[in-house]
């Protein structure tokens, strides 16, 4: 049996620096001997930590993790910012503080500091930067700013939950502030760092970027590539995690073999047995379907000319 016929799954990677999130997918691909491979939240290549990959069947619960929180562990340098907010862009603006202000900052505990963070944290909208992955009529916005043209993205709305301050370092005529975040998707770390430099009139921008969490997952958990080959070469697949607790946070509807029986052959089943679970829940939420332990499917309610039913979404049953 070859290896992708048994590989379905989820690998939490420890990313390098210097790699991007695709080229982690080739080496899975090459090492599994599979095309199924795709990760659940870009990292930047300078960025460092968790990135969890999903093998085989597990890629179709993807579309589930859009909405993941992520944490992360940063270091903003202050006393210039790039054109890219980290160190692999161009030097753009910026204001070495003076051995004054230095001792000024130290005086006062970084008071000014401590609440320029303070006001960031409250932000519900962020501009992504021009060098990201976003799209623009098909496009990269990284492709686009490459080439010179004018780029103009639209505010995206966001949740800061956490923006703490761990330590602060002074250096000769930079500072560097350790801090850690917990934000919702589509947060820019080197965005806010950037905000932070410009508020502060130094310029600032990302140096190390660590993702510590997405979602359920945790860096502390995850393994280095090197890690995965050489577990793959002794024939040891234990870094392999079950598709379902990428999806633990949707509620459980548990059903019995008829109902599962139904559902398998792509059948509609009525909800009246579940009314009081579907009441638990928000509207739209999506459920897993359970069968003596086994995922069965992700179902949702609705209400039809044949009454109140449950739907199939997504099978998932092996």
């Amino acid at each position: 049996m070859s290896l992708n016929q048994i590989c379905n799954g989820i690998i939490l990677i420890d990313k390098e620096a210097g790699m991007t999130s695709f080229c982690i997918d080739g080496k899975i691909k090459r090492m599994l001997g599979t095309k199924k491979v795709g990760h659940l939240g870009t990292l930047d290549p300078f960025a460092t930590g968790l990135l969890p990959i999903c093998v085989g069947d597990a890629l179709r619960i993807i579309r589930y993790t859009d909405d993941y929180c992520k944490g992360y562990q940063c270091v903003a340098r202050f006393g210039y910012c790039t054109d890219t907010m980290d160190t692999e862009g161009q030097e753009i603006f910026g204001r070495r503080p003076t051995k004054d202000e230095l001792d000024e900052l130290v005086r006062t505990d970084f008071k000014s500091v401590r609440s320029v963070f303070e006001e960031i944290s409250t932000h519900t909208t962020q501009i992504p930067p021009i060098y990201s992955a976003k799209k623009i009529n098909g496009r990269k916005a990284y492709e686009l700013a490459r080439e010179g043209k004018e780029i103009e993205l639209k505010p995206q709305a966001i949740k800061i939950f956490k923006l703490e301050i761990s330590s602060i370092t002074i250096n000769e005529d930079t500072f560097d502030v350790d801090f850690e975040v917990l934000c919702s998707k589509g947060t820019y770390i080197r965005v806010i760092c950037d905000e932070l430099g410009r508020r502060l009139e130094f310029g600032a921008h990302a140096i190390k970027l660590r993702r510590l969490v997405s979602g359920p997952f945790e860096v502390a958990k995850a393994n280095t590539i090197n890690e995965i080959e050489s577990k793959i070469a002794c024939g040891d697949m234990s870094f392999l995690i079950d598709e379902e607790n990428a999806i633990e946070y949707m509620p459980v509807l548990e059903v019995n073999r008829i109902e599962a029986s139904d559902i398998r052959l792509g059948k509609k089943i009525l909800a009246d047995r579940f009314v009081e679970s579907l009441a638990k829940e928000e509207a739209g939420t999506r459920f897993r379907a359970r069968c003596e332990g086994a995922l069965i499917a992700i179902v949702y309610d609705s209400y039809e000319e044949a009454g109140h039913v449950l739907r199939i979404e997504r099978m998932l049953a092996k």
